[in-house]
This record gives structure tokens, C-alpha cells and sequence, in this order.
């Protein structure tokens, strides 16, 4: 699906057509035809953009073994299909009246026609049409695709449906493309260098690669690119850093930038510009950095990177043809046996090219298999570490409370027992002041006892030593101080004052 943007400069003018043609009919001549066509001429930038393949559609066109993708610029799909035409590259030795003749019985059905000039670009020129209805939109598409111009020149005509058609006049709003699409370059050289699933071109007649003799059919001039591919005596360098190697040129505005390996100019080109195609100036390859992919034609030798051989048959009247070097007597057998070798080529290069990519998805479906697995493998182990170590941590943070637990009721038994303890202490300590209190108590008696006794046993003595013991009889005893007075015991004194009597 595609859609165009036009820088317009000015504003439409009117072209009159001063055609005439018996192609019509006997009764009808292409000037009565174009009277009732709007024909306008404009001049300014057109910019073709490409809707992007969704990733599933991608990965669909990279397998050989399903079902290709059905291309956006063919009848096949009827979503692509519309009323309104684009044809990229007309060269200007058409005039305007010379482009409705080679449009033949077709201009019966052209509603509108717009011829889109470039001051720029003096070699070609754009044209839009509007056609009546759908049917006679798919007849011109199958009429006149990959037709050429004329049957003595090179050039082909290149048509694209287009979805929608915008005019401004800021360039920027111009050249910025859509939500999901992309640029494609103007140029029918560049157009025809990408592949038919990037640029809708099903077939070309060369790759035009190197120094291809064709490119000088268009005025090279006008496109940086082809200049820079077709140049020999001067070097490019990068436009940022002039660096003399690894140079990619955009094929949109023909930027020159160094690759990713050097400094990168030309990816950082890509990510400010949105310029998603570049062509690789030393081997002719063009990548594409929306989709991370080469999107050349694969028509290029293998060995020394230069373009193969496209004996196509010379379209010159004459016997020799200067440009492509055909001679008319190289045989029927000759051309037969190039056309063979070149599809078998075209054919083995595709399927090595479509291999190559599933080895790639496969080898990238193995790596991305084994680093899952791994990750997994990692994660599990991890978890499972996790999980014994918490597993672990929970054990023994439950055997160290039950421990704790245990000692807290073990210490509150001690607790209690300790202040048992220390009321028995009291207890024992006061019955042993008592008792200590007591057996004082005691030996003082003794002591008072035994003072008695010794003073008993010195006056029976004394009495019985003395000779007269009537008048002892008669006499009067009398109380002696004591030599040791007791404070008292009260019991011992009643004793002793009876013992006494």
C-alpha cells in the first residue's frame, strides 16, 4: 500500500493538449477525448511512501515454504487497488502530449491528469492520474507496467496505486512519512536496485550495478546516488567525519555516512531522517534498517561482487547496439541458452538467499530456546536455593522460640524458687538470732548459778571453820552486795534470795 506527499512550489496551471491520434476511431479524434480531461501541470517534490509489512507478514515472505505474501502494487491484492495512479519516472523526451499518445485508447478513462516537474531533477518528470472507475485502473496498470517508454530506449514506466494524495506547501510535512509507512526514492534506478517485496517492481531488465551503461539513459546527474555508484575518479567520504571506508550513501537524499563499525553516521542519518534504505557503495547492497535486513536484488555475483551478465535481446533496429554490445548474429541458441542460465541463477540465488534466512531464524530460534532454558534453569535453581534457605531460617527461628520459651519458663521457676530461698534466708537468720539470744540468756543464768554456788560452798566453809556455831545459831545474817550485779534475771534472784532464807 502506498500514498504520496508533494512539496508543491506553486500552484497548479492549466495545460492545454494539442494532441491528435486515429487510435480513437474513425469518428473520434484524442483531442476530442482530452477536452474533457483535467490536465494540470505542477511543479514541485513528490515523496512516495510504503506502507510496512507487519512482523508476521516479514517472517511469512522470509519462509519459501508458505504462502508468500501477495505483493501491494499487483492486481492480485484488491485492498491495494485504487482509482488514482502514480507513475514515478517519465523521461522528459516525452513531452505531455507525447505521454498521452503512448497512454493510447486509455485516456478515454483519465478523469484528471497531473504532471508533477522537479526544477531539480530535469531528466523526468511525475505524473498522477485519476481514472473513471477501478476496471479501467487495472487495465492501464496491465498495459503499461514495466512497458517501456519506447521501444529504442531503456527507460520503463513504473506504476504504483496510491491510497491517498496530500499537498503542502512546508517540506518537512512533506518528506515526513506517515504513522507505519516509509520513503521509497524517485529515482526509477534506485527503485529498481531494491527487491520486488520492498519496492513492488516485480522484474527489471538490469540491475544496475557499477558502471552500467543504461544509467546514462537517465540523466545520472540528477540522483546523488546513481552518481556516487557510477563515478570513478573522484573518492567519497563521510559527510560528518570524511572517512574514506565503509561508506553507505541514503538512497532517499544521498547522504553519504560512514557504517555502525566505523562512527556510525549513516545509522544516525537513518534514525533523524527516517530514511530506512541505504546502499553500501563498495559492494552495490542496499539495507534496510527498519526491517535489520539486506533488500537488494539478488542478480550480483558472488565472486567479485560486480553484476552478472543480462544478455537481454538488444531492442536496437540496428545490427550492433553500442550500449549493451549485442550483435544480431550471436544466434537464437545463444540468447536461449543466457536467458536459462540467468533465470537458474535468479532462481539459485533466491532459494540460497531464502535458506540462509531460515538457518538464520532457525539458529536464532535454537539460541533464543537455550538462553530461555537457561534463564529458567538459573531462575528455578535460584528459587529453589531460596526457598531451602528460607525453609532453613524458618526452622531454626522456630526452635530458637520454642529455646527461648523454654528458658523464659525455666527462669521464672528459678525466680520463684529464689524468692523462696531468700524467704527461708529470713526465716533461718531470725531463728538463728533468737536462738543465739537464748543460749546468751542461758549461760549468763549459769554464770549467776555458778557465782551462787561458789558463794555457798565458801560460807559453808567458813561455818564450819568457825567454833562457835551456837552463837552462829543466834546471830543475824545480813545481806552482801554482789560483786557482779546481773541486770537481770529476775527468776535467778527469786532462786538465789530462797536459797539464801
Amino acid at each position: 500500500m502506498f500514498t504520496l506527499q508533494i512539496h508543491s512550489v506553486d500552484s497548479p496551471q492549466r495545460l492545454p493538449i494539442t494532441v491528435t491520434s486515429a487510435t480513437h476511431g474513425p469518428n473520434r479524434t484524442a483531442s476530442d477525448a482530452c477536452n474533457s480531461l483535467n490536465s494540470q501541470e505542477l511543479r514541485g517534490i513528490a515523496h512516495l511512501f510504503r506502507q510496512l509489512l507487519p512482523p508476521s507478514v516479514s517472517s511469512t515472505a522470509a519462509n519459501p515454504n508458505s504462502t508468500p505474501p501477495t505483493p501491494s502494487t499487483t492486481i492480485a491484492n484488491p485492498t491495494a487497488r485504487t482509482t488514482q495512479i502514480f507513475i514515478v519516472a517519465v523521461p522528459n523526451y516525452l513531452s505531455s502530449d507525447d505521454f498521452l499518445l503512448f497512454c493510447g485508447t486509455h485516456v478515454d478513462h483519465f478523469l484528471e491528469i497531473l504532471f508533477v516537474r522537479n526544477d531539480a531533477v530535469e531528466d523526468r518528470y511525475s505524473v498522477l492520474i485519476s481514472l473513471a472507475n477501478q476496471l479501467a485502473a487495472d487495465g492501464f496498470y496491465c498495459s503499461f507496467n514495466g512497458k517501456r517508454f519506447r521501444p529504442s530506449e531503456a527507460e520503463v514506466c513504473h506504476i504504483y496505486f496510491t491510497q491517498s494524495v496530500e499537498y503542502t506547501e512546508v517540506a518537512e510535512i512533506a518528506s515526513t512519512p506517515p504513522p507505519g509507512f516509509t520513503e521509497l526514492p524517485t529515482c526509477p534506478i534506485c527503485l529498481e536496485r531494491l527487491d520486488q517485496d520492498t519496492s513492488g517492481i516485480q522484474s527489471t531488465l538490469c540491475d544496475h550495478s557499477f558502471y552500467c551503461s543504461c544509467v546514462s539513459k537517465w540523466t545520472y546527474l540528477s540522483c546523488q546516488v546513481c552518481r556516487l555508484c557510477q563515478q570513478q575518479d573522484e573518492k567519497p567520504t563521510c559527510a560528518v567525519c570524511e572517512t574514506l571506508e565503509n561508506l553507505w550513501v541514503c538512497l532517499i537524499c544521498g547522504f553519504v555516512g560512514c557504517a555502525r563499525y566505523e562512527k556510525g553516521h549513516a545509522v544516525r542519518h537513518s534514525r533523524d531522517t527516517e530514511h530506512n534504505y541505504s546502499l553500501k557503495l563498495e559492494t552495490q547492497q542496499i539495507w534496510d534498517y527498519v526491517g535489520d535486513k539486506y533488500v537488494h536484488r539478488l542478480n550480483q555475483s558472488k565472486a567479485d561482487g560486480k553484476s552478472g551478465v543480462m544478455n537481454s535481446h538488444c531492442i536496437s533496429n540496428e545490427g550492433e547496439c553500442g550500449t549493451c554490445g549485442y550483435e544480431e548474429d550471436s544466434g537464437l541458441d545463444g540468447v536461449l541458452f543466457s536467458s536459462k542460465v540467468e533465470t537458474t541463477v535468479d532462481e539459485y540465488n533466491h532459494l540460497l538467499a531464502s535458506q540462509l534466512e531460515i538457518q538464520r531464524q532457525h539458529y536464532e530460534s535454537l539460541l533464543a530456546e537455550a538462553k530461555n532454558s537457561q534463564d529458567s534453569t538459573i531462575s528455578k535453581a535460584v528459587e529453589k536455593t531460596l526457598f531451602s534457605r528460607m525453609h532453613d531460617l524458618q526452622y531454626r527461628l522456630e526452635r530458637y522460640t520454642e529455646e527461648k520459651k523454654a528458658i523464659s519458663e525455666r527462669n521464672q521457676e528459678l525466680m520463684k524458687k529464689q524468692e523462696l530461698l531468700q524467704q527461708k534466708y529470713k526465716d533461718i537468720e531470725a531463728m538463728s538470732s533468737l536462738t543465739l539470744k537464748s543460749k546468751d540468756e542461758m549461760v549468763l543464768d549459769l554464770k549467776e548459778q555458778i557465782r551462787d554456788l561458789k558463794v555457798y560452798l565458801e560460807a559453808q566453809k567458813k561455818i564450819a571453820k568457825m567454833t562457835d556455831r551456837e552463837g552462829v545459831k543466834g546471830g543475824t545474817l545480813l545481806p552482801v552486795e554482789a560483786t557482779c550485779p546481773s541486770s537481770g534475771n529476775p527468776k535467778r534472784r527469786a532462786k538465789s534470795g530462797r536459797r539464801r532464807g
